[in-house]
């Protein structure tokens, strides 16, 4: 009982949770949300959200590199802390904006990816990655 009250950790206990952020995180958005946008991207260029009036179809290339290719690359822990910047930027918008900041209801998911992306990004991704072996 007195580990489990305990705010000592290891760092073994640190890389191995990390490397479980990163593959649920990067996997669940990849397949769940990018690879869906990416496969449909020429149903939804036209009717996708025009952010910061940059056009649907420019919007929705940045939403598919970011969701798609650098969710890949946070699962295997490849540029951890550059790859979820764009993560970090569609999830606050996801959230902020077509979630309403409704952290009870519609921007929930999101919410949750973007404390995810937000806690990798000021810990990085841990040994157990491709950064980790390159850093050695």
């Amino acid at each position: 009982m007195k580990k489990l009250l305990s705010i000592k950790y290891s760092a073994t206990a640190f890389n191995i949770s990390f490397l479980v952020l990163r593959l649920v995180l990067g996997l669940s958005m990849c397949i769940n949300h990018g690879y869906g946008k990416l496969v449909n991207f020429s149903d939804k260029k036209d009717q996708f959200v025009d952010f910061l009036g940059i056009g649907s179809t420019t919007t929705l290339a940045l939403v598919v590199f970011a969701e798609f290719f650098c969710s890949i690359f946070i699962a295997i822990g490849l540029f951890t802390r550059f790859t979820v910047i764009p993560l970090i930027i569609a999830m606050g918008y996801a959230f902020f904006v077509a979630g309403s900041g409704d952290l009870f209801d519609k921007g929930e998911l999101s919410a949750l990816f973007l404390s995810g992306y937000f806690a990798l990004l000021l810990c990085g991704p841990g040994r157990v990655s491709v950064d980790g072996v390159i850093n050695k």
